[in-house]
């Protein structure tokens, strides 16, 4: 496809969201077509621009979703679970292709959400970059290359305003492991460790949480078994990797049929 597309941005206010709307005015294939808030939001009713202390670009910042979805052949959203969930109902009602980058939903969000991918093309991910991506492709290979004598972690470090936790790319390698494994995530998942917590047991993937300072995001995968480990990393040190990634998925998921895909597919890694 050649022809620009319209994309809105919800939760604009937000880093991501600010992020979002500054890599939209630079992509030569995109424009802002709408930039959402939630109601009563002191945002809504400036002009986006000025709302983030620049000049003004000629795009209202409105709460009726639907509205602004209607007139967009795209929505990006790294909001919250419940918001979520309610923009990807609206998002198949507008045929939009809702690219998903929330973190923290549960079953019963993500049962609602490939609901709606019945009727619209739906692209989420715990994260969006292709080196984050490349990584989870990898730690599912060593994973399925090693047995249990080697112990599974996957740390993750992000800034001090990070609300949830473990964070969703590392859910998404954790994944990956039991993939890799071949087990089911939920029966060997280890987190919150505090006192007296008795030995690890095999097989178990164990998670682990940093919060501090400005920190992007960084994630290693540590497999250790006696007398070795094997560390796999990825460090962000940009945040815009993550709205170029999320642009790059609203182009992809243009003429793919209705349904739930996530950036392996979008970086045609699924069957790698």
């Amino acid at each position: 496809m050649s022809a620009e597309i319209g994309v809105v941005v919800t939760g604009v206010s937000g880093r991501m969201g600010q992020m979002l709307v500054a890599e939209i005015a630079k992509h030569p294939r995109m424009h802002l077509a709408g930039a959402v808030e939630r109601e009563g939001h002191p945002w809504v009713g400036q002009d986006v621009g000025t709302a983030m202390g620049g000049a003004a670009i000629g795009v209202i910042v409105a709460d009726d979703p639907l509205d602004c979805f209607a007139r967009a052949q795209a929505v990006i959203d790294f909001t919250a679970p419940a918001a979520t969930v309610a923009f990807a109902e609206l998002a198949a009602q507008a045929r939009a292709v809702h690219v998903i980058g929330t973190t923290g939903l549960s079953e019963d969000d993500l049962a609602k959400i490939k609901a709606a991918a019945r009727h619209a093309v739906v692209v989420r991910a715990g994260n969006m970059s292709l080196g984050v991506n490349l990584l989870t492709v990898l730690t599912r290979k060593v994973a399925a290359a090693l047995d249990a004598d080697y112990d599974i972690e996957v740390i993750e470090y992000h800034h001090n305003q990070k609300v949830d936790a473990p964070s969703g790319t590392a859910l998404m390698l954790g994944e990956a492991a039991a993939e890799g494994r071949g087990v089911d995530l939920r029966e060997v998942s280890d987190r919150g460790r505090d006192g007296i917590t008795g030995a690890r047991k095999r097989g178990d993937i164990g998670f682990s949480a940093v919060r501090g300072g400005d920190i992007v995001g960084e994630h290693d995968v540590l497999f250790a078994a006696a007398g070795e480990r094997i560390i796999l990393r990825h460090v962000a040190s940009d945040r815009a990797l993550f709205a170029r990634g999320a642009l790059k998925a609203a182009l992809w998921g243009q003429d793919k049929a209705p349904g739930e895909y996530d950036m392996l597919d979008v970086l045609g890694l699924s069957e790698a």
